[in-house]
C-alpha cells in the first residue's frame, strides 16, 4: 500500500508494510527471551504508545501494561536539561521483569535518567527496546537491547512521533519537510 503524502511531509522512511514486519520480528525476540516469564512493558508517553500496542498484540508471552509520562527542560544555551516524571507508573515494578518501550531514542540522557530512575525501583531485570533510534544524535550512551529501526538525523513523525501533537496518527514514519521542522 502506498501512502498518502499529508502536507508538511517529505518522505516516507517506514511504510507500514516494513513497521508491521519489524515489529513481528522484535515481538518474536522479545518472546524468547521471556519465555516461560511475565514482562512488563513500560511505554513512555505519549509517542510510544502506538509501537507499545503493536508490539504487546504480537509477543508471545505474558504481558503486563505500565505508563510514565516525563518532562524536559533546555536549559538556556539549548543543551539538554532537567528531565522529570510527570506521570509515573501505577504499580510497583520490584521484582518484575521490565521491558521500557521507547518512541525514539535521541541524545541517550531522557533513557539515561529513565535507566537510573527505574533501577532502583528494584526490579527484576530492565531492558530498552525503542522503535526508532538515532544514534548520530548520541551523547550519552545508554543500551539498547532492541531496535525498529535506525534513523538519520532528520526530524521524523508518524507511528506516535509528532511535531506540535500533529502526525502521529500516520501509519507510516516520515521526515518531515525541512521548513516545517524544528532546528535541532
Amino acid at each position: 500500500m502506498i501512502a498518502t503524502l499529508v502536507p508538511g511531509v517529505d518522505r516516507v522512511l517506514f511504510t507500514e508494510e516494513q513497521i508491521e514486519s519489524r515489529i513481528r520480528e522484535l515481538a518474536g525476540e522479545i518472546s524468547r527471551r521471556y519465555q516461560g516469564r511475565t514482562v512488563k512493558l513500560i511505554g513512555v508517553l505519549k509517542g510510544s504508545i502506538f509501537f507499545l500496542t503493536v508490539l504487546a498484540r504480537h509477543i508471545q508471552v505474558p504481558v503486563k501494561v505500565d505508563f510514565l509520562g516525563i518532562s524536559s527542560f533546555s536549559n538556556k544555551s539549548g543543551s539538554p536539561g532537567v528531565v522529570r516524571i510527570a506521570k509515573d507508573l501505577d504499580e510497583s515494578i520490584e521484582g518484575e521483569d521490565v521491558l521500557l518501550v521507547e518512541d525514539i531514542v535521541d541524545t541517550g540522557f531522557t533513557l539515561r535518567y529513565l535507566l537510573q530512575t527505574l533501577a532502583g525501583r528494584g526490579p527484576n531485570s530492565l531492558a530498552v527496546c525503542t522503535f526508532l533510534d538515532r544514534t548520530p544524535r548520541r551523547i550519552v550512551q545508554v543500551p539498547v537491547d532492541y531496535r525498529g529501526f535506525e534513523i538519520p538525523d532528520r526530524f521524523v513523525v508518524g507511528f506516535g512521533l509528532d511535531y506540535n501533537q500533529l502526525y502521529r496518527n500516520l501509519g507510516y514514519v516520515a521526515v518531515l519537510k525541512p521548513e516545517k521542522a524544528p532546528s535541532a
